[in-house]
C-alpha cells in the first residue's frame, strides 16, 4: 500500500525546508530524525557530504544511560551527546533541521539540549 499520508506529508515538508537549509564546512547542519522508539542526530556537512557527527538513542555509548529514563530524557541526553561530539571536532556554529517534525516535544527537548551544551544555532 505504501507510506501513510502522515509520513508523506512530512517528506514534503522536509523537502520544501531543505531547499533553503544546507550545511557548509562553516555551518554544518544539525539534521533531526524521528522515529516511533528512538531519535538520531547528525551534524552534516552537504557541500561534501560527509557526516560529521552523530549521535543517536541506539549509539552504544548512550544505551547504558537510556535505561530507565522516557523518551524525551532520551532526546536530550542525544542533544547533549551530539553537542559535545562536535564541540570536540570544532564544530560551534549549526544550521538546525528539524526534518519535517513539529519543533515540539523530542525535537525541541533534543535542540535545546544541544543549545544548553555550547551548539549555536
Amino acid at each position: 500500500m505504501g507510506k501513510s499520508n502522515r509520513s508523506k506529508a512530512r517528506i514534503r515538508r522536509h523537502v520544501r525546508v531543505r531547499k533553503y537549509v544546507s550545511g557548509t564546512a562553516d555551518k554544518p547542519r544539525l539534521s533531526v530524525f524521528r522515529s516511533l522508539s528512538d531519535i538520531y542526530a547528525q551534524v552534516i556537512n552537504d557541500q561534501d557530504g560527509v557526516t560529521l557527527v552523530s549521535a543517536s538513542s541506539i549509539d552504544h555509548e548512550l544505551r547504558k544511560k537510556m535505561k530507565g529514563q522516557t523518551k524525551v530524557q532520551q532526546a536530550e541526553t542525544v542533544g547533549q551527546a551530539v553537542a559535545e561530539r562536535a564541540k570536540a571536532k570544532g564544530i560551534q556554529k549549526v544550521v538546525f533541521d528539524r526534518g519535517g517534525f513539529q519543533y515540539i516535544g523530542r525535537v525541541k527537548a533534543l535542540a535545546e539540549a544541544a543549545r544548553k551544551s555550547g551548539l549555536d544555532f
